[in-house]
């Protein structure tokens, strides 16, 4: 699994912590780990707005399969990823949150608060969170089990329904957003590694290089 973190100005440095307990978690399973948001403070500058444009292009293109970002609260970026197509994006506090939201919404993105109740000991549940979210096992699979065909029918009714409010495919609402907005999600130095290298998709690498230029 190809893994994209991304974190935004207020949180920024914190990255290198939730950047090693990912890498820490996932990496013995063989998953790769693209640190793709901003690293401190002084890095290319970045909202949560910004992320869901960055984590849209990523999950679209194709160039990973999983999204990890928050913000302050978490709020910001959830709600920030989950207006693009394509992109379902759960909130998480605790690690519960992140086994359940596996296995009922089976979704491709997880927003964390990493201010709100982020202190002592914050990096151990931040590990917790990760170790459930991608160690145990296949997803989708309900909790409890004997729900799981009700959980997996609704799961797909409300991605249909998404894709029915979201009329547009993704290049099209790609190309509505503000040009500077998107210039500033993409013109980071390994958003761009990670996006060229892993894209799938050649009209939205064509999009992104048209931007950039």
């Amino acid at each position: 699994m190809k893994i994209a973190l991304m974190m935004e100005n207020s949180q920024a440095g914190k990255n290198a912590v939730v950047l090693n307990e990912l890498q820490q978690v996932v990496a013995p399973q063989g998953d790769t780990v693209f640190n793709v948001g901003m690293s401190d403070e002084n890095d290319h500058h970045l909202t949560y707005i910004h992320l869901g444009i960055m984590a849209s292009i990523l999950v679209n293109s194709k160039a990973v399969d999983f999204v990890v970002t928050g913000c302050g609260t978490g709020q910001g970026a959830m709600m920030s990823l989950n207006i693009h197509p394509g992109v379902v994006c759960g909130y998480c506090l605790d690690p519960s949150d992140a086994f359940l939201f596996n296995q009922i919404n089976n979704g491709n993105a997880l927003s964390l608060a990493f201010a709100k109740g982020f202190g002592w000991g914050a990096e151990l549940n931040v590990r917790y969170i990760f170790e459930k979210a991608f160690t145990t096992g296949e997803r989708g699979q309900g909790y409890p089990v004997e729900r799981v065909v009700p959980q997996q029918a609704n799961a797909a009714i409300l991605n249909d329904v998404k894709a029915a409010v979201v009329k547009e495919n993704f290049l099209d609402t790609l190309k509505a957003i503000d040009p500077e907005l998107v210039k500033t999600a993409v013109s980071g130095e390994r958003f761009q590694q990670c996006f060229f290298e892993n894209c799938q998709v050649a009209e939205i690498e064509d999009y992104v290089r048209t931007v950039l230029a």
